[in-house]
């Protein structure tokens, strides 16, 4: 599966803000916290590789250098703070890595239309499928597009929109995108749109529609069976407005069906009615 989906970039929406921090920096300047698990190698000295988990004190307990503050440190600047502790009292040289193994202190959260939603518990690299899949999938009353919300360094957010379709279905290479620690996956509910049918048409009465797609008058008329045979050509919308009183949009069917005209988006509550033609 994640072969099948590597690399899908079809309908991602970013802002300047995310563009101007890459996916591959967001692991260098990323800043270590509590219960982040961190991988410590030092190339001249094995017995000093360990796996350490932050406490809540923001320190790492080390062979050799006990308690060595880490919290609010990149992989970078611990690996330089390490190698000048070492070499200052202990080796004559020191080639020193950090890595983080889990990130525990900003971990990545999947919110909304899922099974399990919550913090990822899991370490490594994510991609958005696997925390879908972590989050026990996708729930029944799921919309039809994902949101991640990226928060930089500099404190600005940033959030891009996937259609599911391109992650599930097409399998559009580039939507599996890479997740990072504090990113927020949000899978919003499907919108239930219910609009009010009456005159000259099959079904009168409502019609309601489960999902995020746009509704059109077209597809709520053909949801009814179409008009009748003594429709006019005629069809009036009437749209609550916020201020309590309701809007009028006239629109020629027929015109409408030979692509003269525009579909007309309908919104929740929308009220459609056909006259009864006299000629």
């Amino acid at each position: 599966m994640r072969g099948l989906l590597a690399g899908l970039l079809v309908g991602l929406v970013w802002t300047a803000a995310a563009r101007s921090q890459p996916p591959d920096a967001a692991g260098q300047t990323y800043r270590l916290g509590a219960k982040d698990l961190i991988e410590v190698r030092v190339f001249e000295e094995s017995s000093l590789n360990v796996e350490r988990r932050v406490a809540d004190n923001g320190s790492l307990n080390l062979p050799l250098l006990g308690d060595f503050p880490v919290a609010g440190l990149t992989e970078e600047q611990v690996a330089g703070r390490l190698k000048e502790a070492l070499e200052r009292d202990y080796l004559q040289r020191a080639t020193v890595t950090v890595r983080v193994l889990e990130f525990r202190s900003r971990p990545i959260s999947v919110l909304g239309a899922v099974n399990k939603p919550g913090n990822l518990e899991l370490g490594g690299k994510w991609t958005l499928l696997e925390a879908l899949t972590d989050a026990g999938g996708l729930a029944t009353d799921h919309g039809q597009v994902v949101h991640v919300l990226r928060r930089a360094e500099n404190g600005l957010s940033d959030q891009l929109e996937i259609r599911l379709d391109d992650l599930l279905m097409r399998a559009d290479p580039r939507v599996n995108v890479p997740l990072f620690a504090n990113d927020v996956v949000t899978v919003p509910a499907a919108e239930s749109r219910t609009i009010y049918l009456m005159g000259e048409i099959q079904r009168v009465g409502a019609v309601t529609f489960q999902s995020n797609d746009r509704v059109t008058l077209l597809a709520a008329i053909a949801q009814a069976g179409g008009l009748t045979t003594r429709a006019s050509s005629r069809v009036s919308i009437k749209r609550l407005q916020e201020d309590g009183t309701r809007r009028e949009i006239v629109v020629n069917y027929k015109r409408l069906l030979a692509g003269k005209e525009p579909d007309l988006e309908l919104r929740d509550g929308d009220l459609i009615y056909v006259k009864e033609s006299f000629f």
